[in-house]
């Protein structure tokens, strides 16, 4: 079996849709599926690479277009490469990527994970829209992580029969707590005195709610400190806001740091937070790692899939969007709570064992292009 990624970038640029594809191709390789990837390279200029056993082709970028890079030499190269494979699998949204399938693929099967909808483009949005159905239409099958997503997607509720429940996986043995990233911990609880430590890891964008923990860290009872791991668009915004409203004795931003450091502070936090605040977030991998280090999670109901996977008062608490108050009310009651916090999080470990592992991601996706390659051809 022959399968081809598209979609706009991979490793070494970090984000989940790019680490998923990087853990579908390794993982699959291992199975003996014949993967290979095609995306844009971050200059002007192409370029074949074998990254971790996998042949990833990066086409010279000469644009971009919102959040979309726009490669010309893309669009020969798909109809170059999905000349020679089974399947061809489009990550979502990516409009370049389903416009290039569209004029020049050729593969036997399509099949499309669907990350999320296009929430904040609107313009793009409405362009995009057209090429979007047709590239479902012709999708054989089409995964989703979760199945609250289905139905609150309305282009995959109208798609429903062709869609597979397929989680992200994460790598446990990442999130183990050896002797070094307990260390580790220990060092990055020292250097805060004793005080209660809530997390945050994530991209600093619009929809992460990171304004929102600020304004909840100031309504807190507890002398808690919040630690913003991440960097990106809303850095300095979010730096100058923490300053300016009296709260950055209670905020800390640590930047981007390497994983093994980013484990380490899972063990070191009392709880983990996800203050999303619109549909761009769909998932939120970050609660599957927090969860895997036995912290409980406090997440925002936003109708997508962020509290399928942080199942309310079972492995930590949902809260409503936007709402500071409601945030900080569910930090004071999971800080004041110790023995039901850890509860919580043993609870959120388990559900990452049974249901969020690398293996069983990549084992149902292998399942899910058997059943592509099995259907009959339109």
């Amino acid at each position: 079996m022959r399968v081809l990624y598209l979609y706009k970038d991979y490793f070494p640029i970090l984000g989940g849709i790019e680490n998923h594809i990087k853990l579908l191709a390794e993982g699959l390789r291992a199975l003996g599926v014949e993967t290979q990837v095609l995306v844009t390279n971050t200059a002007n200029r192409t370029v074949q690479e074998t990254i971790d056993g996998v042949p990833v082709l990066k086409t010279a970028r000469q644009v971009n277009i919102s959040s979309a890079p726009v490669s010309l030499p893309f669009l020969p190269a798909v109809h170059r490469l999905e000349a020679d494979v089974d399947i061809a699998h489009l990550h979502m949204p990516y409009p370049p990527g389903e416009m290039a399938h569209l004029l020049l693929g050729r593969s036997r099967r399509l099949v499309a994970t669907y990350h999320s909808d296009i929430v904040r483009q609107r313009v793009l949005g409405a362009l995009y829209r057209p090429f979007l159905w047709q590239t479902l239409r012709r999708a054989n099958l089409i995964a989703v992580a979760t199945p609250v997503y289905i139905q609150d997607s309305p282009f995959l509720r109208a798609n429903a029969a062709k869609c597979r429940i397929i989680h992200y996986g994460i790598d446990l043995k990442r999130f183990s707590p050896t002797e070094k990233i307990q260390e580790q911990a220990a060092r990055w609880r020292s250097r805060w005195n004793g005080r209660p430590l809530v997390l945050f890891v994530g991209r600093l964008r619009h929809y992460k709610g990171v304004d929102v923990l600020i304004e909840a860290m100031m309504r807190l009872h507890h002398d808690a400190v919040a630690l913003i791991v991440g960097v990106g668009p809303l850095e300095a915004e979010l730096r100058a806001w923490a300053q300016q409203s009296g709260a950055n004795t209670r905020i800390e931003f640590l930047g981007e740091l390497a994983d093994p450091e980013v484990t380490a502070l899972y063990y070191a936090a009392d709880l983990f937070v996800l203050p999303s605040v619109n549909r761009a977030e769909t998932f939120g991998i970050v609660q599957l790692e927090a969860m895997a280090c036995g912290r409980a999670v406090i997440c925002t109901e936003l109708g997508t899939g962020t509290s399928y996977v942080n199942q309310h008062e079972v492995t930590g608490l949902v809260v409503p969007p936007r709402n500071a108050e409601a945030l900080a009310a569910a930090i004071d009651r999971l800080l004041s709570d110790p023995t039901l916090c850890a509860q919580w999080g043993e609870a959120g470990r388990r559900r990452v064992e049974q249901a969020f592992t690398i293996d069983g991601m990549v084992r149902s996706t292998k399942a899910f292009y058997e059943e592509a390659l099995a259907l009959p051809t339109r």
